[in-house]
């Protein structure tokens, strides 16, 4: 079974081999059923990975297909790796990946580049895959600018509209500071192991000197804080809201912003050996996750409150990487890509029947209109809220709140921000439930489609039950997920937690249901809306830190652009192109079209010829 391991990143990039070469010829339906069924073959491919994998564990699995260059030594392959990380993420990215196609075949039904945007959706499955079963950190790289090259085509998917265009090249350039940085590393960590093999790295890490494992480790770091939208490079994610909602669904649960997470995780044996870089992955987590919260607090598009919830989630998942808390982040990660891929595609179906308002304080009273969306919503915040006992949210969250305090490297301080920003999302999660379900009602278009019910009943059940995989260990004792990841993943040392895991568990409820009944108070009973200055813009503009790059970095780059518009080099490739239109207006004064001119040309050059030849 473990020989179909291939067909994963296969067939969703047949399906867009197909849809971009001969899908013009096809109909609209042909297209979409290709665009769908390719990433739904997929997903039943890694299914029965899965099952092949319960039956018989087989500790890891490698199939190289080809090798893909050759240069003395260096011969890195077409080579896929199944470990349980690896399966992990196969059965999330090509999961979720296909709810959200079949979504998308009923949200972009009448648009007429449907076909595009499934070759495009289906080329950024297809390379996630890649990048989570890559044996090498070529094909690794490979992946990761798939991932990187997608998301630009997607969200600017509408790039007739300017500001589309606009938030593609932000994400693409932002993110290429990133990669630039990641690519340094992969190239230092095969000079100085040389190897390019993940498995033999991580074997060799402990040979690297403290000097070398440091930089190796930052710049790794560079490139997961650009793909993972972390500070100092979170600014473009908020923008890349202008692609379509399955595209906004597709990058925050199932591919390019948990790419970064990924990364650090396979990679932990290069990073236990800097701890500095560890506690740099702790702080900027800690320091994004509770910014990006305020901001989402503050934030009336419904979409940007999604995308900076996003931002937050995966600042906590990076909090838990920095203490050691690998297995937290992984599941964390898991039931994240459940509840916000639901947020995010039920946040589409009530734009849509709005007419494309995305405002929420204009919205409100939609629970009678959309009953069906309200209930899933309402799930999603509820695992987003880290309701507890419930939902997956939650004993994914407290795995992480209760590690970052116990945990050898952990600290009360990054705790207590935890804590505080669990309380916030709780806040913001529901603010946005009750201003667009409650309240005055607002006229809106019912939607009924299996497309739109299926996938979010399926996403609404594994928002809850997805976080039974691991319960806490005073709730029976039995952690099977950690114990899958266990091989591939360190448990973190800890302190002997005792009854203070107890008081930890309940901290974390309080979180939910204070943050709760705080929304209710300011946003249902009152429906209060944020404010347009003070704190709240200030929020709502992320921090300033788009303002602060464009002073910084944008407008400084602009105008040294236009200061050496005129500079020595453009003096000489200016100056040869005047030598070269001056030859030709010689050469071309040649051709007057005058036969008695060409005649006399013929004549004096066959008396200059044989003048020549007698003087010789």
């Amino acid at each position: 079974m473990f020989s179909l391991l291939w067909l994963a990143p296969t067939l969703p990039l047949a399906g867009f081999l197909i849809l971009a070469t001969v899908g013009a010829r096809l109909p609209r339906r042909v297209n979409t059923a290709l665009g769908v069924g390719s990433v739904g073959l997929a997903a039943l491919v890694s299914l029965l990975l899965a099952a092949a994998w319960a039956a018989a564990p087989p500790g890891a699995y490698t199939q190289t297909l080809w090798t893909w260059l050759h240069v003395g030594t260096f011969a890195p392959g077409i080579t896929f790796y199944l470990d349980p990380l690896a399966l992990v993420m196969l059965l999330v990215v090509t999961g979720v990946g296909f709810l959200i196609h079949v979504y998308a075949a009923w949200y972009m039904q009448d648009d007429p580049s449907i076909r595009r945007f499934f070759a495009y959706m289906n080329l950024f499955v297809a390379m996630m895959v890649v990048l989570v079963l890559a044996d090498n950190l070529p094909l690794l790289y490979l992946g990761w600018e798939g991932v990187g090259l997608c998301s630009y085509l997607l969200i600017g998917f509408w790039y007739r509209e300017p500001g589309n265009v606009k938030a593609a090249m932000k994400a693409f350039l932002i993110t290429r500071i990133g990669d630039t940085a990641l690519i340094i590393g992969l190239f230092l960590l095969f000079a100085q192991l040389g190897t390019v093999q993940i498995q033999a790295l991580l074997a060799a890490a402990p040979g690297l000197t403290p000097a070398a494992a440091t930089w190796a480790a930052a710049l790794l770091l560079g490139g997961a804080v650009g793909k993972s939208a972390q500070l100092p490079l979170q600014t473009w994610l908020p923008d890349a809201m202008a692609g379509p909602t399955p595209v906004s669904a597709l990058i925050h649960a199932a591919t390019m912003v948990t790419a970064g997470v990924y990364l650090i995780a396979r990679m932990h044996g290069i990073f236990t050996q800097a701890p500095g870089v560890m506690t740099a992955v702790a702080v900027i987590g800690a320091v994004t996750m509770l910014m990006a919260a305020c901001s989402a607090l503050a934030q009336r598009d419904l979409k940007r409150v999604l995308a900076y919830s996003t931002m937050s989630q995966v600042g906590m998942m990076f909090m838990a990487l920095g203490v050691g808390a690998w297995t937290a982040a992984i599941f964390h990660f898991m039931t994240h890509a459940f509840f916000k891929a639901l947020l995010f595609l039920g946040a589409g179906v009530v734009i849509h029947a709005l007419g494309g308002e995305q405002d929420v304080t204009k919205m409100g009273g939609l629970r009678k209109t959309l009953p069906g969306v309200y209930w899933a919503l309402l799930i999603g915040a509820l695992s987003l809220a880290g309701f507890p006992f419930v939902t997956a949210g939650f004993y994914s969250k407290d795995a992480i709140l209760y590690l970052s305090w116990t945990a050898a490297r952990g600290a009360p301080w990054l705790w207590a921000l935890g804590w505080f920003t669990a309380f916030l999302t709780a806040v913001y999660a529901f603010r946005m439930i009750f201003l667009v379900f409650h309240g005055p009602a607002v006229q809106a278009h019912p939607v009924r489609d299996a497309r739109v019910s299926v996938p979010l009943g399926i996403l609404a059940v594994l928002s809850v039950i997805g976080g039974f995989v691991l319960l806490p260990r005073v709730l029976g004792g039995f952690a099977p997920f950690a114990a899958f990841l266990r091989p591939v993943l360190p448990e973190p040392p800890q302190r002997d937690g005792g009854i203070f895991e107890v008081v930890l568990l309940a901290a974390s409820a309080v979180a939910s249901l204070g943050g709760i009944g705080v929304a209710y108070l300011l946003f249902a009973r009152r429906r209060t809306t944020s404010p347009d200055a003070g704190l709240a813009r200030f929020w709502r503009q992320g921090w300033g830190f788009d303002a602060l790059y464009d002073r910084l970095v944008v407008h400084p780059y602009l105008w040294l652009a236009q200061e050496c518009r005129h500079d020595v080099v453009d003096a000489f490739y200016h100056g040869l192109a005047d030598v070269c239109l001056m030859l030709n207006g010689w050469l071309s004064a040649l051709q007057n079209g005058r036969v008695r001119w060409y005649a006399g040309a013929l004549v004096a050059g066959a008396v200059l010829l044989l003048a020549l030849l007698v003087w010789r």
